[in-house]
């Protein structure tokens, strides 16, 4: 009986978690994708539209969607950019090992701020009044330009440049974590063997941190998808529409325009996005894992 208690105890400790999450999080998706279906304008309209899809509609011939969503993939390449320096940086800091827990807290300094912050001083980098530019003309170059949030074609590659600088330390970290799991006799047996440090790290290391990489990918593939804070920072989503993302564009939607059907409408397509790149990677790496403990029995 005090055995059957014990294992009770857990489960209806946690009851009251399971509940609030299931009202919170699956019931506001639930809301949100029936509000997509109705013509709600500034409050909820709960009648469903006499044309359900319309909302849909609506976004394929929206050219401000059609933006959001080219950066998702620009800020998507600049991610995976960010992931290959991170890697870079936490080999050069592993091969240093005298010097790793300064190297370590100096690159995870930038993630002690919060994306606004960030933003916020990143803007005064690209100001020409305040930042590099004038700098780079009172060092004598006089033609120098660093002004790239006020041109649209140039915008989103300096939100891109801050989210690495933000990041970096960040993916740096993980991949030094994983470094350090694998066996220092690896190297010393490369070593003997006459294995070059391209070919190890190729063939060898970046195989055994596929876990690490696809953990990478996945935070990724979540935080491009949610991107808001630093482009209301830096950009407030311009000039014009050039740096609006998917969550730009809900919260425009919601709060500017006071469309909540709309604004449904995005954050649902939003979802379908971040399950299509986000559930991949979590049933592959059940899968492997399966395969892995498998093969241990």
């Amino acid at each position: 009986m005090a055995i059957r208690r014990t294992r009770l105890a857990p489960l209806v400790a946690l009851t009251p978690a399971v509940l609030i999450t299931a009202v919170a999080f699956l019931g506001a998706i639930v809301w949100t994708v029936y509000l997509s279906f109705t013509d709600s304008r500034i409050f909820p309209n709960y009648a469903i539209a006499k044309s359900w899809s319309r909302q849909y509609e609506r976004l394929l011939y929206d050219k401000a969607w059609a933006v959001a969503l080219e950066n998702v993939l620009t800020l998507s390449a600049g991610g995976v950019l960010a992931i290959a320096l991170g890697f870079v940086m936490a080999a050069m800091v592993e091969r240093e090992s005298r010097r790793e827990s300064y190297f370590r807290t100096l690159f995870l300094y930038p993630l002690a701020l919060s994306f606004i912050v960030t933003g916020i001083v990143w803007r005064w980098m690209f100001n020409p009044d305040l930042g590099v530019e004038r700098l780079l003309r009172q060092l004598g170059f006089a033609h120098a330009k660093f002004n790239w949030l006020a041109d649209p074609r140039t915008a989103m590659y300096g939100i891109i440049l801050a989210s690495i600088w933000h990041s970096l330390g960040f993916y740096t970290a993980l991949m030094l974590a994983g470094l350090k799991s694998i066996d220092k006799e690896l190297w010393h047996v490369a070593r003997i063997d006459g294995v070059g440090v391209w070919r190890l790290y190729v063939e060898v290391i970046i195989p055994m941190l596929r876990w690490t990489f696809l953990t990478c990918g996945i935070l990724l593939s979540l935080g491009v998808v949610k991107a808001y804070d630093i482009v209301v920072a830096m950009t407030n989503g311009g000039p014009g529409t050039a740096t609006w993302t998917p969550a730009y564009f809900v919260l425009n939607a919601y709060a500017t325009r006071g469309n909540v059907g709309y604004a449904a409408a995005a954050a649902v397509v939003m979802l379908g996005i971040t399950a299509v790149v986000f559930l991949p990677m979590v049933l592959t790496t059940i899968w492997q894992l399966k395969r892995h403990s498998a093969s241990k029995t």
